[in-house]
C-alpha cells in the first residue's frame, strides 16, 4: 500500500529542508570564490548573458539571421571557470549544488521512481532503523580487529586457524560490497555465539549505507514478528514495510535461529528467501546454528535454496564477548 498522505507530506518537507539547506551552502561557496577570484563572477554574467541572446534569436528566428553556437561559448567560459578554481585551490564542484544523495540530488527521485533514500525514509517512517545507525558508527570495517582471532583454532575442514577464516571473511564480504553494483550475490555467516557474525554484517551495512543503497536490518525475532503482524493484523504499516522487506537492496536478518519456530517461520522463511532470490535482491543471514541444526529446524527444502544462492562464510574462534570482558574492551 502506498505512504498516508501526511507521511509523504512529512518526507517531501524533509527533502524541501535538505534543498534549502544546499541552495544556503552553494551560496556561501558562490560569495566566497566571488570575493577572492573578481573574474569568476564576470564569467558567470557572461554566461547568463549569451544564454539570454541565444533564446532571444530562437524566439526570432523568423526575422533574425544572427546566430551563434552556444554549446561551444559556454564549454569556453565553464573551462575559463574550472582553471580558476584550480589554481586558487578551490575543488572542482565547489560551486556546484551540493546534495546528501548522488543518485537523486535531493528529490526524493530518479527517472521518475522513488530513490533509495525516499524508500529509507519511508523506512523510518514505519521501523525505527536508527538503532542499527547509532551501532555503525562504531561497528565498521576500520574498528575491526583480528586480534580476538586465535592462530591455534583450526578448522579441520580447510585447516586454517581462526584468524586466517576471519581474513577470508572478511575478503569475501568486501568483494560482495565492491560486486554489489555489477552482480547479485548473497552471504550465509554460521558459526558459534560471539565469533563476529553480527559485527561482520554491521561492516558490510554501514559500507553499503553510504553508498546510498537500500538496507535493512531485522534480528530473526523482530522479522518475524512483523511478518505476523501482516499476516494477522490486517494493519497498513507492517503490509508497507513488508513490502520493503522483499524489494529493499539488501536485508540482514541477523541471529536467526533465536527465535522460536514453527510452521509460520518456517515457511515465511522460505518465502522471503525465495522471493529475493527470484527478485534478485541480495539478502545475508547469520546464525549461531550448524548446517545440520538448521535444515532440521527450516527444512532441507529452505537449506537447499539458500546452500544454491547463498556464499557460506563459517567463522570459529572464542567467544569475543567474553574475551573483551577479560582484555579491557577493545575493538573487535
Amino acid at each position: 500500500m502506498a505512504l498516508k498522505n501526511s507521511q509523504y507530506d512529512m518526507i517531501m518537507r524533509q527533502y524541501s529542508r535538505m534543498q534549502l539547506e544546499n541552495r544556503r551552502q552553494l551560496d556561501q561557496h558562490i560569495q566566497k570564490a566571488y570575493s577572492e577570484i573578481p573574474e569568476l563572477e564576470d564569467l558567470d554574467r557572461q554566461a547568463a548573458e549569451i544564454s539570454l541572446r541565444k533564446a532571444r534569436i530562437l524566439l526570432a528566428r523568423d526575422t533574425c539571421t544572427e546566430d551563434f553556437d552556444l554549446s561551444e561559448r559556454l564549454l569556453a567560459l565553464s573551462a575559463r571557470r574550472a582553471e580558476l578554481l584550480r589554481t586558487h585551490g578551490f575543488p572542482e564542484d565547489y560551486l556546484k549544488l551540493p546534495s546528501h544523495c548522488r543518485l537523486c540530488g535531493d528529490t526524493g527521485y530518479v527517472d521518475g521512481k522513488k530513490c533509495s533514500c525516499f524508500k529509507r525514509m519511508e523506512i523510518d517512517l514505519l521501523y525505527t532503523q536508527s538503532n542499527i545507525r547509532e551501532i555503525l558508527k562504531t561497528e565498521n570495517f576500520s574498528h575491526f580487529s583480528f586480534d580476538y582471532y586465535s592462530t591455534d583454532i583450526i578448522n579441520p575442514l580447510t585447516g586454517k586457524n581462526a584468524r586466517e577464516t576471519a581474513h577470508d571473511a572478511v575478503k569475501k564480504a568486501q568483494m560482495f560490497i565492491s560486486r554489489f553494483d555489477t552482480s547479485f550475490e548473497n552471504l550465509f555467516l554460521y558459526g558459534e555465539t560471539g565469533v563476529g557474525k553480527t559485527f561482520l554484517t554491521h561492516c558490510i551495512a554501514r559500507e553499503l549505507l553510504d553508498k546510498a543503497y537500500c538496507v535493512i536490518y531485522f534480528t530473526s525475532f523482530d522479522l518475524f514478528d512483523l511478518l505476523a503482524k501482516n499476516a494477522f493484523s490486517g494493519s497498513e504499516e507492517p503490509e508497507e514495510l513488508a513490502g520493503h522487506v522483499l524489494d529493499c537492496d539488501l536485508l540482514i536478518i541477523d541471529d536467526l535461529g533465536t527465535e522460536l519456530t514453527n510452521s509460520f517461520v518456517s515457511s515465511q522463511l522460505f518465502l522471503c528467501v525465495n522471493e529475493r532470490i527470484l527478485r534478485k535482491k541480495s539478502t545475508i543471514i547469520s546464525t549461531n546454528l550448524t548446517t545440520e541444526q538448521f535444515m532440521e529446524r527450516y527444512s532441507e527444502r529452505t537449506f537447499s535454496r539458500i546452500s544454491s544462492a547463498y556464499t557460506m562464510i563459517k567463522l570459529i574462534g572464542r567467544d569475543i564477548r567474553i574475551q573483551k570482558k577479560l582484555m579491557g574492551g577493545k575493538n573487535l
